[in-house]
Order: C-alpha cells, then sequence, then structure tokens
C-alpha cells in the first residue's frame, strides 16, 4: 500500500529517540515514483520498520506521523485529534464558555507535522505546512468534524501562503465545512472579531493569550502604548485592567479598523482607547508623549539572511526610540 524509504547505517538512532523528522542527507534509497505529499514507511539499513510518515523533496524529507506501522486512515486521524482535543479540555482551555479560542493542534507538538489548528467558537481554521497535510486535507477535516461533533460548525482552510511554493499547488483558501461563520470569538471573557479570511496567520495571535492576561495585571492606572496593535488584543486587555489611557498604533488601516471594532466590542464609547493608523517609527519620532508601559511587538523585519543586518539595525533604531518613550520606572 504504502511506498519504502530506506535509511543509511545509523541514521535511524535519532528516531529512536522518537525525533519526528528524517532529513535528505539520512536517506540511502527509496522506491521509485514517490509523490511529494505520498505516505511512506520507513526502513533502517538492517531493513527494520521504524517509522510511517509524510515524504516531501527539500531538507526534511520525511515528517513522522507514527512509529508504529499503522495505516494511515480515518481512525488514525480521530486518534490523533481526539488526543489533541481532551488535552485542551484537561488544561482547561476548551470546553469553557468564557475561552472558546485555542490552539488545538500545534504540530509535532501533537504528533502531527505539519498542520495547525485554531479554534474560533464554532469555526476551526485548519493550516497546512506541509504537502502531506495538504493531500490529507479533507480527511483531516472529516476526522476533526467526528471528533468534535455539533460543537464545530465551520472550517476554514488556509493554507495559501503556507505551503512550499516550489510544490505549485496552486492552493486557494476556502471553507470545507460550513460557510456562515460568526467571526466574534471569545479569550478569557473577552470578545474579537477574528478576520481568518485576510488576517496574519490563522486570524489571531492565539499563542500571546498568557501576555495579554499577564499585561492586564500590569496595566492598572497606566498609560500604554500598543505598537504593532494588529487586532488591538493587548489594547483590549490594558483596558480591562483599568489603564487610564490606551494608544493603539498600526500602519495597516484594517488594523485599526479591527482594533476600533474590538474595542467596541468590549468598551463601547470608552474614551480612554485612541487608535492611530501611521508608521511606526514616525509615531515615535514625532509623538513626545511618554507612557507608563508599552507593547513593542514587531513584524519579521528580515524575511531572508541577506537582509539580517539591515533588520537588526531597525530593531536596534526601534527599542532605542521605544525606551525613550518610557516613562522613569516604566514597563
Amino acid at each position: 500500500m504504502y511506498k519504502n524509504v530506506y535509511l543509511k547505517k545509523g541514521k535511524e538512532e535519532s528516531l529512536k529517540r522518537f525525533h519526528p523528522w528524517i532529513f535528505s542527507g539520512a536517506i540511502q534509497r527509496m522506491d521509485n515514483d514517490i509523490e511529494e505529499g505520498e505516505t511512506v514507511r520507513v526502513f533502517t539499513s538492517a531493513g527494520d520498520f521504524i517509522a510511517i510518515g509524510h515524504y516531501q523533496i527539500g531538507s526534511i524529507a520525511v515528517r513522522v506521523l507514527s512509529f508504529s506501522d499503522v495505516d494511515i486512515d480515518n481512525e488514525f486521524w480521530c486518534a490523533r485529534l481526539e488526543s489533541a482535543y481532551k488535552m485542551r479540555l484537561a488544561v482547561g482551555i476548551a470546553g469553557n464558555p468564557d475561552n472558546n479560542t485555542y490552539r488545538l493542534v500545534h504540530g509535532e507538538g501533537d504528533n502531527l507535522p505539519g498542520l495547525v489548528i485554531d479554534c474560533y467558537g464554532p469555526t476551526a481554521v485548519m493550516q497546512a505546512h506541509s504537502v502531506g497535510m495538504h493531500v490529507c486535507r479533507m480527511e483531516i477535516a472529516k476526522a476533526l468534524k467526528q471528533v468534535m461533533g455539533d460543537e464545530l460548525q465551520n472550517i476554514y482552510y488556509k493554507s495559501e501562503t503556507t505551503l512550499p511554493y516550489k510544490a505549485d499547488l496552486r492552493q486557494e483558501n476556502g471553507f470545507i465545512l460550513g460557510g456562515d461563520a460568526d467571526d466574534v470569538a471569545v479569550e478569557n471573557g473577552l470578545k474579537f472579531h477574528i478576520d481568518w479570511l485576510r488576517g496574519q496567520k490563522t486570524g489571531f495571535f492565539v499563542d500571546q493569550r498568557e501576555n495579554r492576561s499577564l499585561l492586564e495585571h500590569y496595566a492598572k492606572g497606566k498609560s500604554v502604548l500598543n505598537m504593532f496593535c494588529y487586532t488591538g488584543g493587548f489594547s483590549v486587555y490594558a483596558m480591562r485592567g483599568n489603564a487610564k489611557a490606551v494608544h493603539s498604533v498600526d500602519s495597516s488601516a484594517k488594523a485599526i479598523e479591527l482594533t476600533n471594532e474590538n474595542i467596541a466590542l468590549n468598551f463601547p464609547g470608552d474614551p480612554r482607547h485612541e487608535a492611530f493608523c501611521e508608521d511606526a517609527f514616525k509615531y515615535l519620532d514625532e509623538h513626545d508623549q511618554q507612557y507608563d508601559l508599552i507593547i513593542l511587538d514587531p513584524p519579521a523585519f528580515a524575511k531572508h539572511r541577506a537582509a539580517l543586518r539591515n533588520a537588526l539595525k531597525g530593531y536596534t533604531r526601534l527599542n532605542v526610540k521605544g525606551l525613550q518613550r518610557i516613562k522613569k520606572g516604566g514597563i
């Protein structure tokens, strides 16, 4: 059923420690005509089975799905997704009406390398970072619905920018299940519009939940500047933390619109918040106000190695300007 890949002598050692990647340089030979994204069985140089996973052209040649010789079928996907879901229920971030925004699947951390699934209320946003997960997207979506039942009404597939461009998959984002989705999700009792259609990542930076919550505890009575605010997540938490004033800055008009919508969802008509659609460097140069607390989380300035030197200069300049805007004893 599955084609085979054979390793060079000694290259199975990392797999014995359950490392989920097999690099191309570790492969001695493999069956002919293996297509990118295909499921393959991996054998040691002695001919012993050691793993099964998705094959991909590139440095990471196989992403391991299992170290047992199992079929990658509906039963497999359901078991993996159910395990991920039960873990989120156990730690209290799923099944909680005050927090229906969370990462359900985090790649290798859930033994599903190349797959990310974020939940926003009744909508799951699924993102493939490997060709194999893209090939299996419909099977995964079917299993996800089986595991979550009526709690899940929509599955939006968003992999247009995350798949290897050399694979030339011509993938377009869109709904696999449902489509009439309410775009308001709840995180720690606060409401947020989630733009999974055009937004960054899967629409919201769910990995910043604990940082946003921490900020809330620091914000009481403080003037707060949220640079690169995007959806205004930190701004909303600062408002609930009883900040005396919150300024949100982003160069994107769409981000500012979304920030204002999220503030209005939670604190309608509250005069403490003001948003500025402006370049970060320009704002810090032209506004001499000092703040008690600044969130300074810029996007990546270096998309490739050649840009690293200029990026480091940019980060240095930005942090210097940020420090110049902090009051003595500020955060």
